[in-house]
């Protein structure tokens, strides 16, 4: 397999972002003609230079890595396991926010949505799932969607799946992972949701396009939820720049109420 330049990575990720020459050129504060020469293998990128770049373009620290040693350089980003001895602080960090949540659900998940950690307000909304879905790893997105996880249970299935596979999107095109583009044709491959529940008499209330809520059907009434992404601001390891906490906050006074009786 032929090995690939740090020029097709450049112009690659530059296409990717939908930037002319011109625009990362100004942005990296380089000539037009420098980064041409870089593209084409006509000069080579120093350490620094492919680093700049790396950062002008948002290439995720994965990525990032593989962009130095195309170029000839090591690695610089670390990859370690969340139980990594060095990781011992992020790790408490994660398991603090989590708990701190309470009684409301919150869930950290890595790049390719694989459940990670959660809190105690977690398991009984998965009361229903097929086993077989909660085999390691679990991954949430299947979990959501898939016809023996929550989705009969998913009041607003149609609209929840289409704000799924719409996130799922944006990923795979800020990262171009071949696994995640996987995931993707496996959960739209899944039974369209023609089936889904009507929405509850009450459900009146307009989140005005900015919140996409999941309204959760349970023995005790229907959940309405919406969520907040939290990720490390400045990471330096690969681990860590890839997982994102995901916390669900109720969407009504029904909601909470419901929440805190479960939490008892």
């Amino acid at each position: 397999m032929q090995t690939r330049s740090i020029g097709d990575h450049l112009r690659d990720w530059r296409q990717r972002r939908r930037l002319s020459q011109l625009d990362l050129a100004l942005e990296a504060e380089i000539s037009t003609k420098h980064l041409s020469f870089l593209e084409t293998g006509r000069a080579q990128p120093s350490r620094d230079m492919v680093l700049r770049l790396a950062e002008e373009l948002d290439v995720p620290l994965r990525e990032r890595n593989v962009l130095l040693v195309s170029a000839g350089y090591a690695p610089v980003f670390s990859q370690r396991s969340l139980d990594d001895p060095a990781l011992q602080a992020a790790r408490k960090a994660v398991d603090l926010v989590l708990k701190g949540h309470e009684p409301y659900p919150a869930i950290a998940v890595d790049r390719h949505w694989h459940l990670v950690a959660h809190n105690t307000a977690v398991p009984p909304l998965l009361a229903s799932i097929a086993p077989k879905l909660m085999q390691p790893p679990v991954n949430v997105l299947r979990l959501s969607l898939h016809p023996e996880g929550l989705a009969p249970r998913i009041e607003n299935l149609g609209e929840w799946r289409a704000h799924l596979l719409a996130r799922l999107r944006q990923q795979i095109d800020a990262t171009a992972d071949a696994e995640l583009s996987k995931l993707f044709d496996e959960l739209a491959a899944y039974p369209a949701p023609g089936g889904a529940r009507a929405p509850r008499a009450n459900a009146t209330h307009d989140y005005g396009g900015v919140v996409v809520p999941l309204r959760l059907v349970m023995d005790a009434g229907t959940l309405s939820l919406f969520s907040t992404i939290t990720i490390f601001g400045t990471p330096v390891d690969v681990t860590l720049s890839e997982l994102a906490i995901e916390s669900f906050f109720p969407a009504d006074p029904e909601t909470a109420g419901m929440l805190r009786r479960l939490a008892g």
